[in-house]
């Protein structure tokens, strides 16, 4: 075989490996044409132009970007840590290319700074009782400044937060003075509500004073089922009342 053709076979073998591309069916590309955007191409077997056409593969799936940990200070002058984490994707693949440099780094730091700016509104009880709310301040802000990268911002959430030893060693102080009182009026209400039953059970046995005799033998009997070995209890007067009477009575005859 001629020299000049084998070199022939090896220049167009070159230059058919550096025309075909082959994207996957979440990749995009983004043409170039001397220097000029031509649109998007794939996915599958593409063809461009070698020399004169170049390619910039862009991805279409969702990225998640870690925000590493601000250092915050909130509404109340609390000084705390706050990371988060970033989901979106590439909506427009030429406005990712064209508009930004690098916009994975360019969404990092969009984010960054909108979470320090955005906890920082907020004091410190909101951000650890409302979250969610704040999450979503996050969400609609970033994926209104992304908006012009082509890019999709689908949810942000804030991971950790990291408060000061002494303000968790407050906040647990804080919770438990709070359950004390929550203990303290539910056994008030307890008190209130028994009272009120022992009212009520004192109208009912007022006009039978043997079923007050009865109850407390019952509780006679219920005293004798524990395995003591002395049993000491009142006898109301009440009980004698009656032979006291026929007693008294005898002795008028």
């Amino acid at each position: 075989m001629p020299t000049g053709l084998i070199f022939i076979i090896i220049f167009g073998f070159i230059i058919l490996s550096a025309a075909i591309k082959i994207l996957r069916e979440y990749e995009r590309g983004v043409i170039f044409r001397l220097g000029r955007l031509v649109g998007t191409r794939g996915p599958g077997l593409i063809i461009i132009i070698p020399g004169i056409e170049k390619m910039v593969r862009m991805s279409l799936r969702t990225v998640v970007l870690d925000v590493p940990p601000q250092d915050v200070i909130t509404k109340d002058n609390v000084s705390i840590k706050v990371n988060a984490v970033i989901y979106f994707r590439v909506m427009i693949p030429q406005d990712a290319v064209v508009q930004v440099e690098d916009f994975l780094y360019a969404t990092g730091q969009l984010a960054q700074t909108t979470l320090r700016s955005i906890v920082g509104q907020a004091e410190l009880d909101e951000i650890l009782a409302e979250r969610e709310k704040i999450n979503h301040r996050l969400q609609n802000i970033l994926d209104k400044q992304t908006d012009m990268w082509g890019i999709k911002v689908s949810m942000v959430e804030i991971k950790h937060i990291d408060l000061p030893q002494e303000m968790q060693r407050a906040m647990a102080k804080q919770a438990e003075a709070e359950r004390e009182r929550r203990a303290k009026v539910i056994n008030a209400e307890g008190e209130f509500q028994a009272a009120q039953r022992l009212k009520e059970a004192a109208v009912i046995i007022q006009p039978y004073p043997v079923a007050l005799q009865l109850r407390f033998l019952q509780t006679l009997r219920e005293v004798a089922a524990e395995n003591n070995s002395t049993t000491l209890f009142p006898i109301p007067v009440d009980l004698f009342e009656p032979f006291l009477k026929k007693v008294t009575g005898g002795k008028g005859k």
